[in-house]
């Protein structure tokens, strides 16, 4: 049986003329998945009008926390000593979110409660990787 992480979080959308714009999202950590995390925004905040997740490295999370990480779609970097930034690339343009260090660091560290790092079952991802590849065959 999976457990999962749950954390409500408030993030500021920084728009192309410097505004600030709040945006609620929720972290999300699954030991299906052990070395992932999942920012789900709700559907007002996105683009398209539905609900999007982002899925990324968990350690990426834990590195951006402290300097500058990630290359391609998911950047993470401090911002001064309270704030992170995440900056998201997709297809239909970027969005640069500012989240309290604390709230992302908190969510780290209740999903190493769960799951320390260097911990995580490698061969289940892998087996379950493989079987929604080939389905099954």
């Amino acid at each position: 049986m999976d457990t999962t992480v749950e954390q409500p979080v408030l993030a500021r959308l920084i728009t192309a003329e410097d505004q600030e714009i709040p945006v609620s999202a929720t972290l999300r950590y699954t030991t299906g998945d052990p070395l992932a995390v999942f920012v789900d925004f709700p559907a007002e905040a996105a683009l398209e009008g539905e609900d999007v997740t982002w899925t990324f490295a968990r350690s990426l999370l834990d590195q951006g926390l402290r300097a500058p990480a990630g290359h391609g779609d998911v950047q993470i970097w401090p911002y001064g000593r309270t704030r992170t930034v995440i900056e998201f690339h997709s297809p239909h343009g970027l969005a640069l979110l500012q989240f309290h260090a604390l709230a992302l660091r908190r969510f780290l560290l209740r999903s190493y409660e769960v799951v320390a790092p260097g911990q995580e079952d490698v061969a289940r991802v892998v087996e379950r990787g493989l079987s929604a590849l080939f389905g099954g065959v």
